[in-house]
C-alpha cells in the first residue's frame, strides 16, 4: 500500500453566523438577496447546514462582504492522508490455487409445491 493525500476542507459559515449573533438561516436570505444573490429557503439552509461540494464566486465574495470576512474565514482546508491498495498493475499478484474441497456447492432452487 503506497500513502495518498485527499484534500477536504471545513466549511464554517455556521461559526461566522453565529459570531455575528445571527442564529437562523431565514436570516441570511435578505442579507444575500441586498448583494445580488437571490437563493431560495431551502437552498440558504444547505449553504449554511451542509458542506457545499460547488459555490459560486458571487455567493462566497457576498458571504465574505455580510461577515466582515475573508474566504480563509469560511473555509479552513485539510490534508486527509490514507493509504491506497496496489493493483495487479502496479505490483506482482500472487494467484493461490483453491482445493476443491474448498468450493462451494452450486446451490439448487426447487419448486415446493412439484
Amino acid at each position: 500500500m503506497t500513502p495518498t493525500r485527499r484534500l477536504d476542507y471545513h466549511w464554517k459559515l455556521r461559526q461566522q453566523m453565529a459570531a455575528h449573533q445571527m442564529w437562523k438561516t431565514t436570516q441570511l436570505a435578505p442579507l444575500l438577496r441586498e448583494r445580488g444573490i437571490d437563493l431560495s429557503a431551502a437552498q440558504v439552509y444547505r449553504l449554511v447546514t451542509d458542506k457545499p461540494e460547488r459555490l459560486s464566486m458571487k455567493v462566497l465574495v457576498a458571504l465574505c462582504d455580510i461577515f466582515d470576512c475573508s474566504p480563509n474565514d469560511l473555509i479552513t482546508p485539510e490534508v486527509v492522508t490514507g493509504r491506497v491498495r496496489r493493483t495487479a498493475g502496479t505490483a506482482a499478484a500472487t494467484v493461490t490455487a483453491l482445493d476443491s474441497e474448498l468450493r462451494p456447492e452450486r446451490a439448487r432452487i426447487t419448486d415446493p409445491d412439484r
